[in-house]
């Protein structure tokens, strides 16, 4: 209970000593007020993109239910549109959503990609990142930590004091310890307002009708990032316990700054693209186009593979034309060819796939080395704005596609005579009732189970830097000297 009572002392002492320079002073009160603006961000950001979403898929869908009688073949070429709302927990983290898009167009025989996002219709100001509460905490909030916490012990050593220290009862530990719940404190007096309002943001956003799912989701994004910014103080007061001077412990602790928010962000990047080169859009689609023509044409009515499947037909339903079959022969071929470019799409997909996540791979790998990394991804798979949530829609749209393409060809196989309709007849069509039997398009978020799946080695690699700390302060706390 003493040992308590002295860490306790200690980081009084030390929360009291660091509004008496002014520029810290400046420095939290700037940091509030970005994290205000932040906040006032991250809501406008979430209310506009989710009203617009709501907007555009309820008019996608009114004009889908307004299209006249017509060939079904035609209603899957006119298409349809999947748009993905945001997450209540984007309002904390952006992640990549300003660069994904959040809207595809639906058709038939064609896999179309994410349009519309932020950064597209955004000037290149973008590309150095927009300021989100995550932002704030993850980068900012470090960097502040370190401008307190970087004469921690090293101006006791300068000025003589931390001989006086040690020799009146506090050992190294007890110091350590106290300084770094001291600098902790400091940074509770921006961390815990800002969590209030953000809880408070949240559940609003939610009606206060919140999921077990969200919550827990919620929850592990405030315990992480509380650990995150323990990290840091104690990093700080470990480098300025090391440091002879408090000139030494500032130039070192802003270069691990740089070098963990900065630079190995950009340069893991950077290798990992280089390492495992991905094919471009154009790349992409003439491979998907070109094995598909191997496979087969359906709109070719020479095409090999389809003639052995009229061929085929014919003599199973011993007739001499496809007019006499007792289906509609266009929508059964339309049907084939469906699955077929479905089929050879989803694999070049799934092999594309590999290659970006063997670039994420090589990136969470490099959480191991840095904290930051580690808090980033699992803070943007928390709040469903990461690269897997963008590919999970994709999937989740192409699902949808696929089962509108199918849907129409089987009402046109259906419905839609085989015979040509005669000289100034109308073309065949069906009731604009059927258009209904489509649900509308509803993306799901991924579950917490999903989400922690994909983040355990971000949530290793913090907790591994935490236990390392926690070694680093006994053996500090053992080796170091007052001189």
């Amino acid at each position: 209970m003493k040992k308590l009572q002295s860490e306790l002392l200690i980081a009084k002492h030390l929360r009291q000593s660091v509004f008496k320079n002014k520029a810290i002073f400046i420095i939290t009160l700037f940091i509030g007020i970005l994290l205000l603006y932040a906040i006032f961000s991250g809501w406008e950001n979430f209310k506009n993109q989710n009203e617009t979403s709501e907007k555009y898929q309820h008019e996608s869908r009114e004009d889908w239910l307004k299209n006249p009688d017509k060939n079904p073949h035609r209603m899957a070429h006119y298409g349809n549109f999947a748009f993905r709302k945001s997450t209540s927990l984007s309002v904390f983290e952006f992640g990549m959503e300003p660069f994904f898009g959040n809207a595809i167009f639906l058709e038939a025989h064609k896999q179309n990609t994410a349009n519309f996002s932020e950064a597209g219709f955004s000037n290149s100001m973008l590309r150095f990142g927009e300021i989100s509460i995550a932002m704030v905490l993850q980068v900012l909030l470090p960097l502040l930590i370190f401008f307190i916490g970087f004469n921690s012990i090293a101006y006791e050593r300068e000025n003589g004091t931390l001989k006086i220290l040690l020799t009146q009862g506090v050992n190294w530990k007890q110091l350590l310890i106290g300084k770094a719940l001291g600098i902790a404190s400091v940074i509770m007096m921006l961390f815990i307002p800002t969590l209030i309002i953000l809880v408070l943001v949240w559940l609003f956003l939610q009606n206060f009708t919140i999921t077990a799912d969200e919550t827990i989701k919620m929850l592990l994004f405030i315990v992480f990032h509380l650990a995150y910014l323990l990290f840091f103080c104690v990093i700080a007061v470990l480098i300025s316990a090391i440091s002879k001077t408090s000139k030494k412990a500032l130039i070192t602790l802003i270069g691990i700054w740089l070098v963990f928010t900065i630079i190995l962000p950009r340069t893991t990047q950077a290798i990992g693209g280089y390492i495992f080169e991905a094919p471009s859009k154009i790349q992409f689609n003439s491979a998907v186009e070109k094995d598909i023509l191997k496979q087969g044409d359906s709109h070719n009515p020479n095409d090999p593979h389809y003639k052995a499947i009229k061929d085929s037909l014919l003599r199973a339903y011993k007739v001499d034309s496809v007019q006499k079959l007792p289906f509609n022969y266009s929508g059964f071929v339309m049907t084939e060819g469906e699955k077929i470019s479905s089929r050879i799409y989803n694999e070049h997909l799934a092999e594309l796939l590999q290659v970006y996540k063997k670039q994420n791979s090589f990136s969470k790998a490099v959480s191991f080395l840095n904290p930051y990394i580690a808090m980033k991804n699992l803070s943007m798979g928390l709040s469903n704005t990461d690269y897997e949530s963008y590919i999970d829609f994709q999937k989740q749209a192409e699902e949808y596609r696929y089962k509108m393409a199918q849907k129409m060809n089987a009402l046109q196989i259906k419905y839609i005579s085989n015979k040509k309709p005669s000289a100034g007849e109308k073309p065949y069509s069906i009731s604009k009732e059927h258009w209904a039997d489509l649900e509308d398009f509803h993306y799901e978020a991924k579950p917490i189970a999903i989400v922690l799946k994909n983040e355990i080695i971000s949530i290793i690699s913090i907790i591994l830097w935490i236990t390392l700390l926690f070694i680093l302060i006994r053996i500090a706390a053992q080796k170091l000297k007052a001189i």
